[in-house]
């Protein structure tokens, strides 16, 4: 599995610490390559971010902003991206067992332990196997592609 992860200006330090942990843990993550400033724009890194992710069958992401929402917004039109903004351990397990998640989006205002926890918790959590979650994953994937009419 690849894990990529990236912030904007505002995610900085939980980045490196997030960065620190899971290389004690054993988990190699890539930085996706795109410098931070202090007038970046959350919306660049989400995106490279989620086009890496969509092309490499089984990869993960993990962005960082100020309160996770940016980053899940602009994540979430990327095609092949369903990102979930966990400001718990319950939405990241929910977001990818339930949802299919493949990007997680945090914000650095929860602080490094909880992060850290629901960042164990997204990639730790198997995807979704439960056949009226994996329908409904494939409902979200047939609207994508323009072959699910809605009721």
């Amino acid at each position: 599995m690849t894990l990529y992860i990236a912030c904007d200006h505002l995610g900085i330090d939980l980045k490196k610490e997030l960065m620190k942990h899971l290389s004690n843990n054993g988990i190699g993550v890539k930085e996706i390559g795109i410098e931070n400033t202090e007038l970046d724009d959350y919306p660049d890194f989400a995106f490279k971010l989620g086009k890496l992710v969509s092309n490499e069958k089984g990869a993960l992401g993990i962005l960082i902003c100020g309160n996770g929402v940016g980053m899940s917004i602009a994540a979430n039109k990327v095609k092949g991206i369903r990102c979930v903004r966990a400001t718990s351990v319950d939405d990241a397990f929910k977001g990818k067992n339930h949802n299919g998640c493949n990007v997680l989006a945090i914000g650095s205002n929860l602080g490094v332990d909880l992060a850290k926890e629901i960042v164990d918790t997204f990639i730790s959590t198997k995807p979704a196997d439960v056949e009226r979650y994996l329908k409904r994953i494939t409902k979200i994937i047939d609207y994508e592609n323009g072959e699910y009419n809605e009721l």
